[in-house]
């Protein structure tokens, strides 16, 4: 299925996705990216359906091609603060803070957001596989937040966050069971290892 380049013909689009929200340890990342008209690009979609190999493939083309992207982290300490879901919305905006053109419209991932400089907001569930912008900005966060939990695993081999990225996997569980958390664990969420 071929993704939507605009949702309309009427508006500078910023696609907004975000990572990590489900993950143990590591930051949320967000990712927002106005395409440029002619953007082409048939390997892009949701970061979820492709390997590892084709998404760093794809993330200088993206960067290369597309008319602006900016990236934002938000650390764990500041998810444990705000809850996770205000964390992934506030990475957003922190993301389109660093746009250095203004949207006129903001398409978001999934169903909840938080309104932005009064410019309008379209929340559209499974927006990663139906719209090629927030397709782009998901590979784009995706990519920045794995890398970063590759330099993270060599500070901390024992958590095996070069294959598990920081998500809830068996290792990951039993490594806190045996070590505990580490400053880069979101202590708000339930680690296992008491």
């Amino acid at each position: 299925m071929d993704l939507l380049q605009k949702w309309t013909d009427l508006y500078i689009e910023a696609g907004c996705d975000e990572v990590g929200r489900g993950c143990l340890s590591g930051p949320v990342v967000a990712a927002a990216v106005i395409l440029d008209d002619s953007f082409q690009q048939n390997l892009v979609n949701d970061s979820k359906k492709l390997t590892f190999k084709t998404r760093m493939e794809l993330d200088s083309y993206i960067k290369d091609n597309v008319k602006n992207y900016a990236i934002a982290e938000l650390p764990p300490s500041f998810i444990d603060e705000h809850n996770i879901l205000n964390a992934s919305i506030h990475a957003m905006h922190r993301a389109l803070d660093q746009l250095t053109i203004t949207p006129e419209l903001i398409l978001v991932d999934g169903n909840k957001f938080h309104p932005y400089n009064y410019i309008p907001h379209q929340c559209i569930i499974k927006g990663d596989s139906k719209v090629l912008s927030i397709a782009a900005a998901s590979i784009l966060a995706k990519n920045y937040r794995d890398q970063l939990m590759i330099e993270l695993h060599e500070e901390h081999p024992e958590y095996s966050w070069n294959t598990n990225f920081g998500y809830a996997t068996k290792a990951h569980q039993q490594a806190l069971i045996k070590h505990g958390p580490t400053k880069h664990h979101r202590q708000s969420f339930r680690l296992k290892y008491d």
